[in-house]
């Protein structure tokens, strides 16, 4: 209960300190120090629109208080903003705050910081923002500034580089003709002769496979096929490292069921089973 009534009455103040500014003014003089303009801001309405010349300066003062108290404080965060409502582009200028919350701020034109975002015709909209952990965040629309505007920046050497550049386009060679169909059939019929005659030679000598489906054989036979398997499975779908992988683990069974056929084939020709 008390922790809750501490973060109420810790929240009732902050939610009542908030931060104002006094006597916020500006001042455009020449490079020969000559005051064109200086006036007062009001926090309410926006002055007549502020121009500053090529190498004229614009100097901007004013003090952060406690809107209660009056006394002057030190935002954490206190920032100037050159917006440009019609090209969308803004530039972030922050402000030195002394401990007493009074802010003073320069613009010269001969050598305007890169804050500044890239200008036309149309007004910069100068606001204040200014931020804090102990005080509710404030922005005041200070003026409307019109400055020279900016200058084509010079062409990079390597802009070409980075344009966009023609679509390539391939050229692929005219498909392969196949041969005819007689000329296939020839070279697949002399592929297929030397099966042909070992089948012819197998049915004049006879071949015999007596124990091929004992039970000392069949694990090794089917093994080895697993293998043969794995292989049409690499060709078609597999990574070398999966094959190698489900290779190892299928050579442990072989080598054990080989051992047991080899060991069965000999007791067969010694006459044994």
């Amino acid at each position: 209960m008390i922790w809750q009534l501490s973060g109420l009455l810790l929240a009732a103040t902050v939610q009542a300190a908030s931060l104002s500014l006094q006597s916020p003014r500006f001042t455009i003089s020449t490079s020969d120090a000559t005051q064109l303009r200086s006036d007062t801001l009001s926090l309410t309405k926006k002055p007549e629109p502020l121009t500053l010349g090529a190498t004229d300066t614009l100097k901007l003062t004013f003090k952060i208080t406690e809107s209660d108290e009056g006394k002057g404080v030190q935002p954490h965060q206190t920032f100037l903003r050159f917006y440009d409502r019609e090209s969308g582009e803004e530039g972030i200028q922050p402000v030195r705050v002394t401990a007493g919350g009074k802010a003073k701020f320069e613009l010269n034109m001969i050598r305007p910081p890169a804050s500044i975002p890239p200008t036309t015709h149309n007004p910069l909209e100068v606001s204040l923002i200014l931020g804090s952990f102990v005080h509710a965040p404030a922005q005041y629309d200070l003026f409307d500034l019109y400055i020279p505007a900016s200058q084509t920046p010079a062409e990079h050497p390597d802009e070409a580089a980075f344009h966009v550049l023609p679509a390539i386009k391939h050229t692929f060679r005219p498909e392969q003709k196949s041969p005819p169909q007689f000329i296939s059939a020839v070279f697949a019929a002399a592929v297929l002769s030397p099966w042909l005659v070992l089948v012819g030679l197998w049915s004049k000598i006879g071949v015999r496979v007596p124990n091929f489906f004992s039970l000392s054989i069949v694990p090794f036979t089917a093994l080895l096929g697993a293998f043969e398997v794995l292989l049409v499975w690499y060709w078609i779908d597999l990574k070398l490292g999966q094959v190698l992988l489900y290779g190892g683990i299928l050579a442990i069974p072989t080598v054990f069921a080989g051992k047991q056929a080899l060991y069965a084939t000999g007791e067969w020709r010694a006459g044994r089973k």
